[in-house]
């Protein structure tokens, strides 16, 4: 026997072999314990939440946007509409390289750089998780071909057919529909949390006029969907599906062809046009010239285009008909006139002498009638409305004061607002004592009663506004709201009666016979405006200066540059013994109320009262007769 054998422990080494057989087998119980509980764990006990987040991985929800209600004319034709448009649009969430997908679909398709820092702006806005933002609008289908064949290069890229607002008729009703934008920065900041639900995958919002106005009940409200995707975020198919609510249908008042002859006869005058449905206060024309195409704005103007249009000194954003506020001149004298029969300052045999102008007593000034010969030695209030005597209400404003004219005024609805279903109305101004003494820090003085009683000096007013004081004289002192829409979905607007005026009925009479003197009577200042109507007219030509004449000057339009000139104007409503429509117009730098503004409301009179339309097709703007 060797030493090394002599030496060997045979039960020493048993024992460490059979430790180390315990110990290893002590661990790997320990380890499949883990394992099992580990396994009972996810299995068992977390099993939900753990099933609920590999859904979550596969299945999303995802927003269903509604289809904006639709705006039709008064007989039905389409002035808003949604076209079908492809948009390409990307999932930030599912995009590891923003900067790097971006440049790959610029190769791919063309991205206009207005459009590329919208998508940016968009970017940086607050979203829900997995919403698309929009980065193309209208793709055409060799753009939609080119992108299909990279798809697997465009990791969180979609394109997805969506519906886009359109304006069929452009530029004829621009300033009352309005347009929709994008939704910005400034509109989210409004939002609240539900407003931010409805708005859930729609990218536009009203941002004027109708559209505006009218957003909550043209949105609708949003639908929803589970669908199942791909490791790549593409939709394999729809689990279920909760449908939108389509917006509600608007209905106007306006009809496209009263529209386009208004438009027409302003020819290429800058102005607008009011007219109003005496019976319902139903708006049935309102044009503000120039115009622009609302189209543009949909998917967000390009900064060429928006400066074009801003910069423009016609002024085409500028809705002239709600916002501009003009001198009213001659055409507020009818309210004057019976403001002065109604509260006995003069009567019906009272008269003027004449001699072109007038001096309040004490004062060296003289007030000129725009005849620098005068009317006559004894001019009656009939002859003044007829002839629009200036030194006849001259002597009356003197007569009656400025709380009078004031107070009656008001009643018509000069310097208030109308309150007419479209945002952004101006008031205009129908001055007051207290007025001046809050707006300029000076005292009425007595001079600025001539002023007003003429239309002139702090007076303004709107279009808008001139068109419902015209339709509360044809229906003897009812006031009515002017509305544009007559319809929601199913549900007709009632009309609106503001107030009710208590005037003696000869008083109405006395007035609105000297209107129709106006338009027929052998001195009528727009007896020619009204030559060959088979209806009869009431009316009241005016003109308002842009700019002051200096005392002991006379007009001199050729003087002049052509904005500096004076605005024509005129209001007028039939027919006369039972009136059917007023209109409002004004004609900036026309300077002829009798030659320039009336015969524009002939036209809207003859096409409303009996089918004369000079345009047999108004479409797209119809700018030209």
């Amino acid at each position: 026997m060797s030493e090394a054998q002599r030496f060997k422990d045979h039960h020493r080494e048993a024992r460490v072999f059979l430790s180390r057989v315990i110990t290893t087998s002590v661990i790997m119980a320990a380890l499949v314990a883990v394992l099992v509980a580990r396994y009972y764990s996810l299995q068992v006990t977390h099993h939900q939440d753990y099933a609920t987040r590999s859904d979550r991985n596969r299945v999303h929800v995802q927003p269903v946007p509604p289809t904006r209600g639709l705006i039709y004319d008064r007989n039905g034709e389409l002035l808003a509409d949604n076209r079908p448009s492809y948009t390409l649009s990307v999932i930030r969430e599912r995009v590891s390289d923003m900067t790097a997908t971006v440049e790959l679909l610029r190769e791919l398709v063309d991205i206009p750089q207005s459009d590329l820092e919208k998508f940016y702006d968009q970017l940086q806005q607050w979203r829900r998780p997995f919403e698309a933002i929009p980065l193309r609008y209208r793709l055409t289908e060799e753009e939609i071909a080119r992108l299909a064949v990279n798809e697997y290069r465009l990791e969180g890229v979609e394109v997805n057919a969506q519906l886009v607002r359109h304006y069929p008729k452009s530029d004829l009703f621009a300033h009352v529909l309005g347009y929709v934008g994008r939704i910005s920065q400034a509109d989210l900041a409004r939002f609240d949390e539900d407003q931010y639900q409805r708005y859930s995958g729609t990218h536009s919002i009203g941002k004027t006029g109708l559209e505006s106005e009218y957003e909550a009940q043209l949105l609708g409200e949003v639908g929803s969907q589970n669908v199942e995707t791909n490791a790549r975020g593409r939709v394999l198919r729809v689990l279920d599906r909760t449908d939108p609510k389509p917006g509600e249908d608007l209905q106007l008042h306006l009809g496209s062809r009263l529209q386009a002859t208004a438009v027409s006869a302003l020819d290429d005058y800058r102005g607008a046009v009011v007219a109003l449905d005496v019976k319902t206060g139903g708006v049935l024309a309102a044009v503000s010239m120039p115009s622009f195409d609302p189209n543009l704005f949909v998917t967000g103007i390009s900064f060429r285009d928006y400066r074009s249009l801003n910069q423009s000194l016609d002024l085409p954003l500028f809705n002239r008909f709600l916002q501009g506020q003009y001198p009213p001149g001659s055409t507020t004298k009818p309210v004057v006139g019976l403001a002065g029969l109604h509260y006995d300052v003069v009567d019906a045999e009272h008269t003027v002498r004449d001699p072109g102008w007038y001096r309040l007593p004490g004062d060296d000034r003289l007030y000129r009638d725009w005849k620098r010969t005068g009317h006559g030695l004894k001019v009656d209030l009939e002859q003044a409305v007829v002839e629009s005597c200036d030194v006849y209400y001259y002597d009356l404003g003197h007569r009656m004061g400025v709380d009078s004219i004031h107070e009656f005024g008001v009643q018509f609805g000069l310097g208030s607002r109308t309150e007419v279903d479209i945002p952004s109305e101006r008031s205009g101004i129908w001055p007051s004592r207290e007025w001046k003494r809050n707006q300029r820090g000076l005292p009425w003085f007595p001079g600025d009663n001539l002023n007003l009683a003429i239309g002139q000096g702090y007076a303004l007013a709107t279009p808008m506004q001139l068109a419902q004081m015209t339709a509360t004289m044809a229906s003897r002192g009812r006031r009515l709201r002017p509305q544009m829409v007559a319809k929601v979905g199913d549900q007709e607007r009632p009309v609106i009666e503001e107030a009710q005026m208590e005037v003696a009925e000869e008083d109405w009479d006395y007035i609105i016979n000297a209107m129709v003197g106006v338009m027929h009577g052998e001195r009528g200042t727009a007896r020619r405006a009204a030559y060959g109507a088979d209806y009869q007219i009431a009316g009241k030509t005016g003109t308002a200066q842009v700019v002051a004449i200096p005392q002991g000057e006379e007009y001199d339009s050729e003087a002049l540059e052509e904005r500096q000139r004076d605005h024509a104007l005129f209001v007028g409503f039939a027919p006369a013994d039972d009136p059917q429509i007023a209109v409002a117009v004004i004609v900036e730098n026309g300077e002829s109320g009798s030659g320039v503004a009336a015969p524009v409301a002939r036209k809207v009179f003859d096409a409303y009262l009996r089918g004369i339309y000079p345009l047999a097709d108004p479409v797209l703007g119809a700018r030209t007769p």
